[in-house]
């Protein structure tokens, strides 16, 4: 009997409002985040713009896009401190639904920036938000699989965005993802704030949502940094192998046209079900470190087989895709590290900067990408713009505190 209460409180917890708005949040965001990505070949062609215009074009567009999410990672992270977790996750959604829906009305490549760069900034407040609630309002042995289950389902916004695309124009696919934010705002019924955070909101000699205070105590400020460099792994996954795809395929000898829009889908499918298994791997290892350092190793010995095992099919190359995408699905994981590291004054900070500063780290890494080709090949420029990465990961997992079962009850001096 006792067995079967436990139960029922645990779905509860774990299908409660704001864990439910949380993961359909999240859903829409990642559809938004990666649906230029998607559209930019088609998108630009259709505003006249010429092969050679289309890739530098598109890649300034990205870089504005990853600029605001960099910009919009602080902004919201010192609100979701200073004014609430859930004020941050509907003001989010608000910003990119309505920069969305502008994209769909966009004419020139100027204003196709601004906006991008404002859907940027809406974007990056929705992830860090979402994970900080969840991770205060559930009892700390669901945490990991709460988290988990927010990306998990978040993630799938990959996939739809893809057949969006497949079956509306781009002009649409942007009109859909904007009301689909704004739809979500009317779940804002029955979600209530953090508890924890409840407790400190009004306590006037607390500092709060200081993001400069990251940065003023050694300690303090190492943390953050392995913080971020757990995620590097991740988003050279999706922004080096699977958004070059098509020059990676190329330099494979591979005969079959590469979709890089088909080998992010591909990802974020392996993405979505690593999500789900990182989080019960934690709860059953009861090591938020053990869970992310399997994670990780998988994807490297993933991105090997992708670089130097002679894949000679697309078929192959999407397989692989998957399974590093796969990998990579400790990223709620990672991001519920960075909330668990800090105190209840800075933890919204922490835990949307953190995933915002890998994302923005794009442009370093698409930028040596780039530099590296001028000395060597495709397959060698992606290997070593993933050695550094992985070597930043594993040393980062290796040595930042353990977080399991923490309680997130407490104040960052």
């Amino acid at each position: 009997m006792d067995t079967l209460v436990k139960a029922r409180s645990n779905f509860s917890h774990l299908f409660s409002a704001p864990v439910i708005v949380a993961a359909l949040g999240y859903f829409v965001d990642i559809y938004d985040l990666l649906l230029f990505g998607i559209v930019r070949l088609p998108s630009l062609a259709s505003l006249g713009l010429s092969e050679a215009e289309i890739s530098s074009t598109g890649a300034s567009i990205l870089n504005w896009q990853m600029a605001g999410l960099l910009l919009g990672g602080i902004l919201w992270g010192i609100l979701g401190d200073k004014k609430g977790r859930l004020s941050v996750l509907f003001g989010s959604i608000i910003t990119y639904s309505l920069a969305n829906i502008a994209c769909g009305f966009v004419q020139d490549p100027t204003t196709y920036k601004i906006l991008r760069f404002v859907a940027g900034v809406g974007l990056a407040g929705e992830l860090g938000a979402g994970i900080t609630l969840v991770s205060e309002i559930l009892p700390k042995h669901l945490r990991a699989i709460g988290t988990s289950l927010v990306a998990g389902i978040g993630l799938l916004g990959a996939i739809v965005g893809y057949f969006t695309v497949e079956f509306f124009d781009w002009r649409n696919a942007y009109f859909i993802g904007g009301g689909l934010g704004i739809s979500l705002l009317l779940l804002r019924i029955g979600v209530f704030e953090s508890g924890i955070f409840e407790g400190v909101k009004n306590q006037k000699h607390v500092t709060k949502g200081n993001f400069f205070a990251l940065f003023t105590n050694k300690d303090r400020f190492f943390r953050y940094l392995k913080c971020i460099g757990i995620g590097l792994p991740t988003w050279f996954v999706i922004g080096i192998l699977a958004t070059f795809s098509n020059e990676f395929g190329k330099a494979l000898g591979i005969q079959e046209s590469i979709s890089p829009g088909l080998s992010i889908m591909w990802c974020y499918v392996g993405l979505s079900a690593g999500d789900f298994l990182s989080g019960f791997l934690s709860h059953w290892l009861e090591s938020r470190k053990k869970a992310v350092f399997i994670m990780m190793a998988f994807t490297l010995i993933c991105s090997g087989i992708y670089l130097y095992t002679g894949i000679k099919t697309a078929t192959s190359l999407y397989t692989v895709a998957t399974l590093l995408g796969f990998g990579i699905g400790y990223w709620a994981m990672f991001v519920t590290i960075g909330a668990e590291q800090f105190g209840t004054n800075l933890r919204a900070t922490a835990a949307t900067t953190v995933p915002n500063m890998v994302r923005g780290m794009v442009i370093v890494m698409t930028t040596l990408f780039a530099s590296f080709k001028d000395s060597f090949s495709v397959i060698d420029s992606g290997a070593l713009v993933g050695l550094i990465c992985f070597v930043i990961g594993f040393y980062s997992i290796l040595t930042i505190p353990e977080t399991h079962g923490r309680d997130l009850d407490f104040l960052e001096e």
